[in-house]
């Protein structure tokens, strides 16, 4: 049974940084897409970066230049750096995994994922 567990959300002020992960508890091809989604209250879930099959970063426009996507797959596991970090990031931030083998926007969409963590809350004021 895989099973994805985030951590490292908290309270922070607007201008801080925050570094999320997502350790995975059995070994998943870390060649397939690999993501990080978000969704705010009374707001649509929205894809904030992702790895795809040739290892490339994809990032959401309003988090390009701040968020840094990256994975260990040694260690089975998927982060996220966030810097400069906004109100408008104020988010349950969930790591997915075991996506499509594919490539760009492929991996950019939540139902093509087998696995998906409980999320883990971002705050920023």
């Amino acid at each position: 049974h895989v099973q994805l567990v985030e951590s490292g959300g908290e309270s922070v002020q607007a201008g801080g940084s925050l570094r999320l992960s997502c350790e995975i508890s059995l070994y998943i091809y870390t060649s397939y897409c690999m993501a990080w989604f978000r969704q705010a209250p009374g707001k649509e879930r929205e894809a904030v970066a992702a790895i795809d099959a040739d290892a490339a970063p994809i990032y959401a426009d309003a988090v390009k230049g701040r968020f840094t996507i990256s994975k260990d797959s040694a260690k089975n596991a998927l982060y996220l750096q966030m810097n400069n970090l906004k109100p408008e990031d104020t988010a349950r931030y969930y790591c997915l995994a075991d996506g499509p083998l594919g490539y760009g926007p492929t991996c950019l969409h939540w139902r093509s994922y087998n696995y998906r963590g409980q999320g883990t809350q971002v705050t920023v004021s």
